[in-house]
């Protein structure tokens, strides 16, 4: 999977907003191809295992709320060099900060409720594709 594979989730801001189709064809005319995609609502436990590295920071809670608080959309990607193009696709995390016509300069409504995720190394990306997906569902 490393470096041409990744995994993003529709958040539920964007998600209940009815934005994630739009998402989705954004990411494919930027040439990524989806490999998996499925919709759940996760469970506290869930999103605590998702988030653990941030268990420490001040966020953690309001992160872990918010990604519970509805329906989110994870999508394992595909494309040369996804991990470093899906961050640049989707822009800052702070869409008053993100360039034009990226992702979240498009869609977010703030930097707590930023439309999307987006795995941050190769190795996050194979990590967090596991956690929404069995390898079954990446071949």
């Amino acid at each position: 999977m490393a470096g041409n594979r990744t995994l993003t989730i529709v958040k539920p801001d964007a998600f209940g907003a009815g934005k994630a189709g739009s998402i989705v064809a954004h990411l494919e005319k930027a040439g990524f191809k989806v490999i998996a995609a499925r919709v759940l609502k996760l469970s506290d436990a869930q999103a605590g295992a998702f988030y653990e590295v941030h268990r420490e920071r001040p966020f953690f809670g309001s992160l872990t709320s918010f990604m519970t608080s509805g329906k989110c959309m994870p999508l394992v990607l595909e494309r040369a060099d996804a991990v470093a193009h899906l961050r640049k696709t989707i822009g800052a995390t702070d869409p008053a900060e993100a360039e034009a016509g990226t992702v979240r300069k498009l869609f977010a409504e703030s930097k707590e409720r930023n439309a999307i995720h987006a795995s941050d190394s190769d190795e996050n990306a194979e990590r967090e594709a596991r956690f929404f997906f069995p390898e079954a569902e990446l071949v």
